[in-house]
């Protein structure tokens, strides 16, 4: 994995970009390069079930390709896949990744999903998705438990 560490200052709501210079608070450095959901799971917010949960779900969002796309994709050209869903085109096993990750999102069900997708698959940290979603601190991480537990139920991880 790549690190990409800063410097931030240390809030009562998390690291946060420093503020005025010269002004004396307690810094923390920051990896930007991991995302919010290791970030959890490394901190002992979330057990390993539900960080392998979110990892599936983020794996099937980005195999579906649903990530918006600014220009003309660049990737390589691949002649065997292998894997699981070998046997399959690649436009087969991209539809299957969306079928996946739509009954997942599904199970996760409404109002949980919304915390689930910003986190897991946008990569918001749980600071900003709770502040964009207009829900008082600290409250994301419950809900997102209760997101990820549904999501471990349906792609069956115990």
């Amino acid at each position: 994995m790549q690190r990409q560490l800063v410097e931030r200052e240390l809030t009562a709501e998390g690291p946060r970009r420093c503020g005025k210079p010269g002004r004396r608070a307690r810094r923390v450095t920051v990896n930007l390069a991991e995302s919010p959901l290791s970030w959890l799971h490394a901190r002992g917010h979330i057990d390993r079930r539900l960080f392998d949960a979110g990892e599936r779900l983020r794996m099937d969002y980005e195999r579906a390709q649903l990530s918006p796309a600014i220009t003309m994709r660049w990737d390589a050209v691949r002649v065997d896949g292998g894997g699981a869903d070998s046997g399959l085109t690649p436009g087969e096993r991209q539809l299957a990744a969306k079928i996946r990750f739509d009954g997942a999102m599904a199970e996760a069900g409404k109002g949980l999903n919304d915390i689930l997708w910003r986190v897991v698959c946008a990569g918001d940290p749980l600071p900003e998705a709770e502040r964009s979603l207009a829900w008082p601190a600290r409250s994301g991480k419950l809900v997102l438990r209760l997101a990820l537990e549904r999501v471990a139920e349906f792609y069956r991880i115990s």
